[in-house]
């Protein structure tokens, strides 16, 4: 299998939603499932007793197929973060709907940490508001390449077409200051389905054509293979298989290292160095359950052989000779995290950091500044804590020395959390910069 049909094969889009509390996101979910007939019978029959009881006779609320914590359905909001898949002819899709709520900020971050775009919607009556911006910033924060807002119950400004404009440039002037590169504004109805799958009662001005998608459209043909990092190799080695004891000469010398292909594509042959140790080799094979690959690109989880008996170990990354970016090697590192605990984060807090397949301990060195989010500005620090929620940037000096990349060029090996050593709780996500 070339690296070519790899990047085919896994034609997955990861979808996170976005928006206000009541925008519709729930519903909006609900619409891609139903119209695409993703539901299952018993979850659409409880779905549909679950709406009598609210609502009476003769509405179906799509938004409970989402809903899925007793408390979210009881107070008519998203708390948790909920994952649902469906699959259309021409691409599969993993979809997070976030919480809108401020409260649940760092729910949005969880969601949207493993996306390829960020569907933010904006209620057409009330325009772009503050949880706008702000989770626009975060989607740009996190590296999301892809945004596209919808522009939800048009139908209740009957389909106006200037207020729908006046949207679609405030926010694409956001995106644009915010350099987030591929913007899409679309119009919809989540409730009546128009332009959500189908084009429905579209009105005129948003005509059925290539140029005017319906949202479902727009995601099974974004191009996000680009997004990937194909010229950097970077396999960080999650596991070193040896049979141990073993009747035969060739499973006694067996030695390979499995991993996750993150970055660039493998060949046996190719030149290869071994981080943070310095050594180098060359990989000999590239092994899967099914047989040898000629080449091997991500997101392949694969199992490599070098042609040297290296000390290799979890946590080290074989990078590229020829690569057009030098991995780093970081004992201190400045990084944006957006805290996730009640308990404050303070300079000289000890933490564990999880990175690739690394973990080791952390000190906080420093908290350098803070971003106002509700002015998306930066507050010039030091700052002496971070709360629940808060968005900054700190440093970190570790423990084992860590091989990554900008997070702006490497998403996959730019990204860590910490992780609280007492509680074994996820503290915070982070972005090396």
């Amino acid at each position: 299998m070339s690296a070519a049909d790899q990047l085919t094969s896994a034609d997955l889009l990861r979808v996170a939603t976005a928006g206000s509390v009541d925008d519709g996101k729930s519903t909006l979910i609900g619409r891609l499932l139903y119209d695409t007939k993703s539901v299952l019978a018993d979850q659409l029959e409880q779905v549909e007793q679950a709406s009598v009881r609210r609502h009476g006779e003769g509405v179906v609320d799509l938004s409970l197929l989402t809903d899925g914590l007793r408390a979210e359905r009881e107070q008519g909001i998203t708390i948790d973060v909920a994952y649902r898949y469906f699959t259309t002819g021409a691409r599969s899709f993993i979809l997070a709907d976030t919480p809108g709520h401020v409260q649940y900020t760092r729910n949005m971050v969880t969601g949207a940490s493993t996306a390829d775009l960020a569907i933010v919607l904006v209620d057409a009556r009330n325009g772009v508001v503050e949880q706008t911006r702000r989770h626009t910033f975060i989607a740009s924060l996190l590296g999301l390449r892809h945004v596209t807002f919808a522009v939800n119950k048009m139908d209740l400004v009957d389909w106006d077409e200037d207020r729908f404009r006046a949207i679609e440039a405030e926010t694409t002037e956001m995106s644009r200051r915010l350099g987030i590169p591929d913007i899409h504004v679309i119009p919809i109805s989540a409730l009546q389905g128009t332009n959500v799958v189908e084009h429905g009662d579209s009105p005129d001005w948003y005509r059925a054509d290539a140029d005017h998608p319906t949202l479902l459209e727009h995601l099974e043909t974004v191009q996000i293979a680009a997004d990937r990092n194909l010229t950097d190799v970077r396999f960080p080695v999650q596991w070193v298989i040896r049979p141990g004891d073993a009747d035969s000469q060739e499973l006694h010398d067996y030695r390979g290292y499995a991993g996750q292909v993150s970055g660039g594509i493998l060949r046996p042959g190719s030149a290869v160095r071994v981080l943070p140790s310095g050594k180098e080799s060359t990989i000999a094979r590239i092994e899967t359950l099914t047989g040898d690959l000629d080449e091997a690109a991500p997101p392949l989880s694969v199992t490599v052989h070098l042609a040297d008996d290296l000390d290799v170990s979890r946590g080290d990354v074989l990078v590229g000779l020829d690569d057009e970016h030098e991995a780093q090697v970081l004992r201190e590192l400045e990084a944006d995290v957006c805290w996730m605990s009640e308990t404050p984060l303070r300079p000289g807090a000890r933490l564990l950091v999880k990175h690739l397949t690394t973990t080791t301990q952390a000190r906080v060195e420093a908290l350098l500044d803070r971003v106002d989010l509700h002015t998306l500005e930066r507050e010039a620090g030091p700052v002496d804590a971070f709360g629940l929620n808060d968005i900054g940037r700190v440093r970190l000096r570790v423990k084992r020395p860590l091989v990554a990349d900008p997070y702006e060029q490497d998403r996959a090996t730019g990204a860590f959390i910490l992780i609280d050593e007492g509680t074994n709780d996820t503290v915070a996500g982070g972005m090396i910069r």
